[in-house]
């Protein structure tokens, strides 16, 4: 486990550049689409870390087929992984802060996004997920594969239009 994140961080350094290295991220080059805040080694300006949607399918994007309490049928589900951003950034913490557009927020375990494969959804079945869709980022649990994750608790920390994540 250690040998592939050492594998997948030494691949985004080469992908992003040295500047990584010196506790900088790439700044992003079109519309922010989300914010990271709080406990974080790597940032690109004033204490955050701020991604474009390119910067965010340069993490890796991966897939899960699932269904969801506000969705119809099973999904494919793509994104990247929501450990590999808080690893991109240096997340230290116990607690995610997650906040939408409309300023919903719930409380996430740090723990959730390394105990499952825990996505941060860009698109549906290949389209990126429109705003009034639920996007532009749609926090998406493994339900399929763990069904004890079809609970009221996890169903609140599913939140849709994302837009920040802080770190405590």
């Amino acid at each position: 486990m250690y040998f592939t994140r050492f594998v997948v961080m030494t691949c985004l350094l080469s992908l992003f550049g040295l500047q990584t290295m010196a506790d900088t991220l790439p700044q992003p080059s079109g519309p922010v689409i989300l914010t990271l805040e709080g406990a974080l080694s790597n940032t690109n300006g004033n204490g955050v870390a701020r991604f474009d949607r390119e910067m965010l399918e340069g993490l890796s994007l991966h897939r899960t087929r699932t269904g969801t309490p506000w969705t119809e049928g099973t999904i494919d589900f793509e994104g990247p992984l929501g450990r590999l951003v808080l690893d991109f950034v240096g997340a230290k913490g116990e607690t995610l802060i997650v906040t939408a557009l409309n300023d919903y927020s719930a409380e996430v375990p740090l723990a959730d996004f390394y105990t499952y494969d825990v996505i941060l959804a860009l698109k549906m079945d290949g389209d990126y997920i429109r705003i009034r869709d639920k996007g532009p980022i749609f926090i998406i649990y493994p339900f399929a594969d763990f069904p004890a994750l079809q609970t009221e608790v996890i169903h609140n920390r599913s939140v849709w239009q994302l837009k920040s994540i802080r770190v405590k």
